[in-house]
């Protein structure tokens, strides 16, 4: 019976550490798409971007909020200081802004660009990094390198597309 549960613990890790990331990461890309196709659909019937862009917070904030209360920290917060809200209050804009022109960028073109393009970000992100030396190139080690040929992939992929 111990040998049983000690099993099905390895298993759960495995599940947990292994499968569900993978598996978070292809819900995020196929809700994106989705997102993006159903936008479209919408702004061609008459919908203004700004209401599908204010109702697609609303369905983050319904999706997110219960989950932040059931899995919540166990630590305490740090303290509201003003930083803190400027950076808040900063992240908040910077989100809404890539929203809308993310959302205006659809309207004048494909969710099929707008999907190859959403795959660029972490090609833009370790270029960024290395340009602001927030991540040394080492060309002999294999996580660089890892990261320089997912880079040229994903570049290439939009590039087909």
């Amino acid at each position: 019976m111990a040998r049983g549960a000690e099993e099905e613990t390895v298993a759960w890790r495995y599940f947990c550490r292994d499968v569900m990331p993978f598996a978070a990461m292809v819900l995020v890309e196929c809700v994106t798409v989705g997102s993006n196709t159903l936008f479209k659909a919408a702004t061609l019937r008459g919908l203004s971007f700004y209401v599908f862009v204010f109702y697609t917070y609303v369905v983050g904030t319904l999706v997110l909020l219960p989950l932040s209360l059931i899995f919540g920290r166990s630590t305490r917060l740090p303290p509201a200081k003003s930083p803190l809200f400027f950076k808040i209050f900063l992240l908040a804009f910077l989100g809404f802004m890539v929203g809308i022109i993310g959302a205006k960028g659809i309207e004048y073109s494909s969710p099929t660009l707008s999907s190859a393009i959403s795959n660029l970000t972490p090609a833009f992100t370790f270029t960024l990094a290395v340009i602001f030396r927030m991540e040394q190139v080492v060309l002999r080690s294999s996580s660089t390198q890892a990261k320089i040929i997912g880079t040229i992939v994903s570049i290439s992929g939009a590039l087909v597309v």
